[in-house]
């Protein structure tokens, strides 16, 4: 219950991470570029139009401060005035632009990215899910998504604009007045110094932040998905102690992160306020010796305070930054994983097979170290119904899994009617089998979708009709909305009822093959008599496959394979087996004595 790993592919070094990050995000959004690079125009017009307003309101004192004494010409203020109104108005709208294009792009990158996830979630092997908790998938889908949403959207912008509004000031500056301006550098250089110190510091934090969410986020699904048991076993110590630990290791990593970057504000801000004390006493110092004039002081005033501004925009530009390299860093480890083989180019097809199958020298392992299936040959006839019995470990699921092609064999071959399963596509093999599972799965929907799932032109009568097979028609009936009856917690119906429904689903999908994996273990005794009578039903005419452990469940099965450590050990029908008094006998015998 407690998985804890590392997400497939973390990075170990933070600065590495951010380049790649940002980088593998530009290649991913290059479609939108067109749309960025507007709002970056956009928004660098706007700041364009912010730095030459100082320039103009110096004009503007300069003008009501000459004539003071010889009369103010309030044409030529009021021309001032309106050219910055104007220029304001412009910096205005241009700003609304960008935001708007910005806002909606982001949410485009957005949703393409989660529609990659999901795609890719696809074309991901099955092996892939048992390696990574689930909360640590849904992590990357809405925290780490979400991450690179905002900083995409806000950090950006305000990192272009920043740098420009920097730049432009330093610019004007030096042309308005070089001493005053060199004031001014001296102050910053300080703080662009430390800001770069923390940035390479705290970088490895944010990395870690985002890890460690997939990990806290992992632990919590499993628990929560699985807290029946972990009640019934008493385990909410450990839950707690393992969550605890969890907690930790995420508040210090958030702690450090945070910490650091917090640093840059107030220290930002100090060096900002240090700058401007400095050319207020040079400007005034200038100022009485004549050399500027007294509207060159308020411009400057203006553009020292624009001057330092940028400096903490940057900063936390770059502290979003930090976090959003982490976590596309996490979308594209996940993006960039390796998928199942390319079938695209395979042409072979099975449209209506007699349900012939031949193991031929099959063996398959999940790792190259253990081998679970040694040596398997079986053939089974069309229409057989086929027990598959052993302890656990024996290697009954993982038959099944390679029939289905969820997993691909290490040597053999797998013929259906003839054709290797290898030269047709998996699509074409899943919707060739129809599959009950031990563990129900259904989704917040009515009773009626999760028993068509994806079956179209399904009517009422022939909902009634599965329903009766299965046992459920009762009970649907007197539900008040039938089968438009929304399955939620509210709706109090057994575990075996849900396993009936997944049945009902079964036989609606009426695929020419059926597997069925304990697929009456959470009902009760007369409910599986009732089940079996519906599998009979459901099975006559096609191939079956039945993984059982209550051994009483396929004594009509045609034949029966039982297997042990990956082997074929006996087969036959039940009374052969039995009147053998081999392996499969001393399971059933036991079974027997442990049910009287």
């Amino acid at each position: 219950m407690n998985r804890h790993m590392r997400g497939p592919g973390a990075p170990a070094k933070g600065e590495k991470m951010s380049v790649k990050g940002l980088t593998q995000l530009y290649n991913f959004c290059r479609k939108y570029m067109p749309a960025v690079v507007i709002a970056l125009v956009c928004a660098v017009g706007g700041t364009i139009f912010t730095i030459i307003g100082p320039d103009k309101l110096s004009e503007l004192t300069d003008v009501i401060t000459s004539g003071i004494v010889t009369g103010i010409n309030f044409d030529e203020v009021t021309r001032i005035a309106l050219t910055l109104a104007v220029m304001y108005g412009i910096s205005v709208i241009l700003s609304l632009i960008q935001s708007q294009l910005m806002t909606t792009t982001t949410q485009r990158i957005s949703q393409n990215m989660r529609e990659e996830i999901s795609h890719k979630i696809n074309r991901l092997p099955i092996d892939y899910f048992n390696k990574t908790t689930f909360g640590d998938i849904l992590s990357r889908v809405t925290n780490d998504v979400d991450t690179c949403s905002q900083a995409f959207q806000s950090s950006i912008i305000s990192f272009v604009s920043a740098v420009v509004l920097l730049v432009g000031c330093l610019f004007m500056m030096f042309k308005t007045n070089w001493m005053m301006t060199l004031a001014a550098i001296a102050a910053t250089l300080i703080g662009f110094g430390l800001m770069t110190l923390i940035m390479g510091r705290s970088q490895k934090y944010f990395i870690a932040r985002q890890q460690q969410l997939g990990a806290l986020n992992g632990h919590i699904e499993e628990a929560f998905s699985g807290h029946t048991v972990l009640r019934v076993s008493n385990a909410e110590k450990e839950f707690s102690d393992t969550f605890t630990g969890l907690n930790d290791s995420l508040y210090n990593a958030s702690w450090k992160s945070q910490f650091l970057s917090g640093l840059m504000m107030p220290i930002m801000g100090f060096i900002g306020n240090l700058g401007y004390v400095s050319v207020c006493v040079s400007g005034a110092a200038l100022a009485i010796n004549g050399k500027i004039t007294f509207g060159v002081i308020v411009a400057f005033m203006v553009y020292v305070r624009l001057f330092t501004s940028p400096l903490s925009q940057i900063a936390q530009a770059m502290t979003n930054l930090q976090s959003a390299s982490a976590a596309v860093g996490r979308v594209f480890d996940f993006l960039g994983a390796e998928e199942m083989a390319d079938e695209s180019e395979k042409t072979a097809r099975l449209e209506n097979p007699t349900g012939q199958i031949t193991f031929s020298h099959v063996r398959f392992g999940y790792t190259p170290e253990k081998t679970i299936i040694h040596d398997f040959n079986e053939t089974v006839s069309p229409g057989q119904k086929v027990a598959i019995v052993g302890p656990t470990g024996a290697g009954k699921t993982t038959l099944v899994n390679l029939l289905m092609r969820f997993y691909e064999i290490d040597s053999g071959s797998i013929l259906m009617d003839g054709v290797d399963l290898k030269d047709v596509t998996r699509e074409n093999v899943h919707a060739l089998f129809g599959m009950v599972l031990q563990d129900t799965w259904l989704f917040e929907g009515t009773i009626r979708e999760n028993i068509v799932y994806g079956k179209k032109g399904i009517t009422d009568q022939q909902l009634d009709q599965v329903a009766k097979a299965v046992g459920l028609y009762h009970l649907i009936h007197t539900l008040p909305n039938e089968y438009d009856t929304v399955l939620t917690s509210a709706v109090n119906i057994s575990e075996g009822q849900k396993q009936l429904i997944t049945i009902a689903r079964a036989m609606i999908e009426n695929a020419p093959m059926l597997i069925l994996d304990e697929a009456t273990s959470s009902v009760d005794t007369r409910t599986e008599l009732l089940i079996q009578q519906a599998m009979d039903t459901l099975t006559k005419g096609r191939t079956s496959f039945v993984i059982a452990h209550r051994l009483s469940t396929i004594k009509n099965a045609d034949v029966i394979l039982v297997m042990k450590d990956g082997d074929i050990i006996e087969s036959g029908t039940h009374e052969a087996l039995m009147a053998k008094g081999g392996f499969y006998a001393g399971l059933y015998n036991a079974q027997f004595a442990e049910a009287s």
